[in-house]
């Protein structure tokens, strides 16, 4: 499985990126060529020297397609493969600044957050080691006894389970007892850092993430840091104390730089359900909102300064990857701007009956696979024939055909119904095996098939 690491030197090839996206997705190379390309060209540019790199700006890109056919799932394995600030939002959370919601900004500082996560995260594990010495200390420190004879040295003691003071050679003689795991078991007194506060929710027409966090720091500053005692085993505190000693380690002012840079040359946000924000030709109600959001929306896409709590955030070469079905509107029902700023437009393909029947069998998380994984849990192996399986996919086909069409998200619905019984019926000691063939699945969904008012429901 390709997994890209943090390495400027190295970046996945389009062609790689197309490859790791095919063990999830079925079809669609367009969608997928187009994201590669916009990531590796993200490569490119740190490649650049001089004045021109400012110049390079993205192309964003916005994919069009039905429900089900795999814009999302393109989004969901995007987040794991790249080692960039990466967000997904949903455009139809967001309203028209002095409208009751969120406003677009909060994108952007969502992106910051996770940019800082990512860098304090990377930077942690470099600390850890001198972490884990620093925490050995303090739960040796704990371990050592307070009130101890004044005519033998603190560190010749220790207090044994049974209240008693013994002798031990030296401090460094009870360390490798810790590090032996000997002491595991042991229950000590842990002092820890807690917030001051909790979370303050202020609500104002705009900015309210923003004002409730330097709220938060304001009263941080003010106030000193509070401790709480928490009774763990050495084990356990062990790894708390480690993780507290290494977020003490930490350079707050260089991990908030390197993240703020990530975010500004690799960030991406993913903006889906973009065709929910598209409002009618009407000029009242909810339209005007709409309109409001797509004119909200349209200076963080094409580049601008956004106030976060970690300082001016600049939104000029971060990608915008956008998705909607586009059912009841068009792209070019977008206000104009918007439209310019995604220049890149790709149409997903419907799926049909063949794509369904290897959407079940190929990619790494094929529902098929699912539901074996799921009945092996209770002791009972699950088969499917191949003629199953295509039955299966031509029957999904034609309810989407019928009736409302949902893409792939209507194989959850068909496997669900037809193995509704058996899942019902497990454990049973006298189902080890069960064997699904095509006869056994029209003979369980035929007469939901045939009743299309009740199969409109069910399925």
């Amino acid at each position: 499985m390709i997994k890209q690491k943090r390495d400027s030197s190295k970046f996945l090839t389009p062609q790689e990126i197309v490859a790791y996206l095919d063990h999830y997705i079925i079809g669609q190379k367009k969608a997928k060529m187009s994201v590669a390309i916009a990531l590796r060209n993200r490569w490119r540019r740190q490649r650049v020297t001089g004045k021109l790199k400012e110049e390079i700006y993205p192309n964003n890109i916005i994919l069009i397609g039905p429900t089900g056919v795999g814009k999302t799932e393109i989004a969901r394995r995007l987040a794991n493969l790249v080692q960039a600030p990466f967000i997904k939002v949903e455009a139809s959370k967001f309203t028209e600044v002095g409208y009751v919601g969120r406003d677009v900004d909060s994108m952007v500082r969502d992106l910051m957050e996770i940019g800082v996560s990512m860098v304090k995260s990377e930077k942690t594990e470099g600390l850890i080691d001198k972490a884990e010495i620093l925490a050995e200390d303090r739960i040796l420190d704990l371990l050592l006894p307070t009130n101890r004879p004044q005519e033998v040295p603190q560190k010749d003691f220790v207090i044994m389970d049974d209240g008693k003071i013994a002798v031990s050679d030296t401090k460094e003689k009870l360390r490798k007892m810790l590090k032996a795991g000997k002491l595991d078991d042991r229950v000590v007194k842990v002092e820890t850092n807690k917030p001051n506060l909790p979370f303050i929710e202020v609500f104002t027409n705009a900015g309210a993430d923003d004002m409730s966090l330097k709220l938060q720091e304001a009263f941080t500053d003010t106030f000193p840091q509070k401790t709480k005692k928490r009774n763990l085993t050495v084990k356990e505190a062990k790894r708390v104390l480690a993780i507290e000693e290494a977020q003490k380690l930490l350079d707050m002012e260089e991990v908030v730089s390197e993240a703020k840079s990530r975010v500004e040359n690799s960030g991406i946000v993913f903006l889906d359900e973009i065709d929910k924000i598209v409002g009618s030709n009407s000029k009242a109600g909810p339209d005007v909102s709409r309109e409001g959001v797509q004119r909200d929306l349209l200076p963080i896409v094409e580049g601008s300064n956004v106030l976060t709590k970690y300082g001016m955030v600049k939104t000029d070469h971060v990608l915008f990857i956008a998705a909607g079905a586009f059912h009841n509107a068009k792209p070019s029902d977008l206000i104009p701007e918007l439209q310019g700023r995604f220049p890149i437009r790709v149409e997903l393909d419907s799926l049909n009956k063949d794509d369904f029947y290897r959407i079940l069998i190929e990619p790494e998380n094929a529902l098929i696979k699912q539901y074996i994984a799921l009945i092996a849990t209770e002791s009972a192996k699950l088969n499917f024939t191949d003629d199953a399986i295509k039955k299966i996919a031509e029957l999904a086909a034609n309810v989407n055909e019928q009736m409302e069409n949902i893409g792939a998200r209507r194989l959850h619905t068909v496997m669900t119904a037809l193995l509704e019984d058996i899942l019902f019926k497990l454990p049973n000691r006298e189902l080890k095996e069960i064997n699904i063939n095509g006869e056994y699945v029209v003979d369980q969904l035929k007469n939901i098939i045939e009743n299309k008012d009740l199969s409109r429901y069910i399925l």
